[in-house]
């Protein structure tokens, strides 16, 4: 899953891009309100976490932005404000959340999985994902079927449920590395060849009745055996 913070002070950025990573999650990190929407405009995002007090743009300013453009993503309005009035903006110019600092890391996870979890598509009330054979449990990242069963390498679960979400469909190489080597990511198209191979090779040993097909030129797609 992949998230936009919007934090201008530096420490406190690191801080939280830190634990939303140990957490395996893929995070961009702005530092102004023109840098956020500049991120917004060139990525898609399952989340986002904006700071109210930014340079250049406020995020109260980001937010409205993107409503106004017609970008549901969920977001998290993150302030030191705590006036009934302020929250009441937020959460009137389109925020999902708002949480005040001082705060504590589990808070924060807890409010990113509420927050997401009804804008995800296709998630089950169980957080596991069928396709064929096989499930995905999103929190173990166990990938099974009744023949056996293995925990996933971050990339490989964050993969695999890519496809799961999006069955039948394509995904390329380049959405593959966008949405979750992330923004800056700077690896080659290869490393996605490499994951698809080391599932390619969980699959067969369950026995699954679904496997990942190459379309050349155009990318991945989960499909019926």
């Amino acid at each position: 899953m992949r998230l936009l913070l919007a934090e201008d002070e530096a420490s406190l950025s690191k801080a939280i891009v830190t634990i939303l990573r140990k957490n395996n999650y893929t995070v961009d990190a702005a530092f102004d309100g023109v840098e956020a929407l500049e991120y917004l405009e060139a990525n898609e995002y399952d989340g986002v976490i904006l700071d109210v007090m930014m340079p250049r743009m406020d995020g109260i300013s980001v937010l409205q932005q993107m409503r106004k453009s017609g970008n549901h993503t969920p977001v998290i309005i993150l302030t030191a404000k705590a006036e009934v009035d302020d929250k009441v903006l937020g959460l009137d110019s389109g925020a999902n959340d708002y949480l005040t600092k001082p705060f504590a890391a589990k808070e924060l996870l807890a409010r990113i999985r509420a927050m997401t979890r009804n804008h995800v598509t296709a998630v089950q009330s169980d957080s596991k994902l069928h396709f064929g054979n096989i499930t995905l449990d999103c929190a173990t990242f166990e990938l099974s079927s009744s023949f056996n069963s293995f925990t996933l390498a971050n990339k490989e679960f964050q993969m695999i449920e890519l496809l799961m979400r999006n069955p039948r469909q394509i995904i390329s190489a380049e959405q593959f590395m966008d949405k979750i080597w992330g923004f800056d990511a700077n690896g080659e198209s290869n490393v996605v060849w490499t994951y698809i191979s080391y599932l390619r090779k969980k699959l067969v040993a369950l026995k699954a009745d679904v496997e990942i097909r190459a379309r050349r030129g155009a990318g991945y797609s989960l499909e019926e055996i």
